[in-house]
């Protein structure tokens, strides 16, 4: 059984302190943030894209649990010839769930995990039954970007029916907002992370967009995965009751 493990994706650290082994974690990256109350004491081996390899060496883990988006691949690729790494490959709600079981798996925890798919299968069966949205939802400003098909992002979307406009495109693309409004959203989604979206970007964005409904919005229901699915999820089915 792992006993040393280096967890450099935040929605997997915290994965992991919820099936109840956050004493085996060792390591963590600095955008690891929750649960607050134990990452704190957790050491940090650099940012997802800007490792500090000696520190995660340091710590001679017999773990690491890593992510193909959130990672770079050479440090992945280092790491890989010295240690156990699990690369994770995450861009629908399923492939989310799928990785709550291999950890659960690979951590001997299977029962927790188990447990874990099928509280979040449940709260995605209560989704309310509401009209689709043709939505944009943007994560950056200068430049303005916004996400495409192959996102895990996308993919909350579209199980909210807030059908993405961008669906075109792939990953992160760069959008100007005269092409968000020739587009014709009917809600724009200004998200909390990685850019901190407030009260006045919204301001900006429905000034350039008349025709559109501008919100600000938790980018962590539609980006975190694992664990904080289950809360994501349920405050996102009276959420978008709500904004129906």
């Amino acid at each position: 059984m792992y006993q040393r493990i280096v967890s450099l994706v935040p929605s997997l650290t915290e994965l992991v302190i919820d099936l109840g082994i956050g004493d085996r974690l060792i390591g963590r990256t600095r955008f690891c943030v929750h649960p607050e109350e134990v990452v704190k004491d957790i050491p940090i081996v650099g940012g997802t894209k800007s490792l500090n390899l000696d520190s995660v060496r340091e710590l001679d883990p017999d773990y690491i649990i890593a992510n193909k988006e959130e990672n770079r691949k050479v440090d992945i690729e280092k790491l890989s010839e010295d240690y156990e790494v699990r690369l994770t490959d995450i861009s629908t709600i399923e492939d989310a769930m799928i990785t709550i079981h291999d950890l659960g798996a690979d951590l001997d925890l299977q029962e927790k995990a188990e447990e874990l798919t099928g509280k979040i299968s449940g709260i995605l069966e209560e989704r309310p039954d509401e009209p689709p949205i043709n939505t944009a939802y943007l994560i950056w400003r200068t430049p303005w970007m916004t996400v495409g098909a192959d996102t895990y992002i996308h993919d909350v979307m579209d199980h909210w029916k807030l059908h993405n406009i961008f669906e075109d495109r792939q990953r992160y693309p760069t959008i100007a907002l005269e092409e968000l409004e020739r587009r014709s959203p009917q809600l724009i989604l200004l998200s909390s992370e990685p850019f901190p979206f407030s009260e006045k970007h919204t301001v900006e964005v429905e000034e350039a967009c008349p025709g559109s409904r501008v919100l600000l919005v938790n980018g962590e229901w539609f980006s975190w995965y694992g664990s904080r699915m289950v809360s994501a999820f349920r405050e996102m089915n009276v959420w978008r009751k709500a904004i129906a």
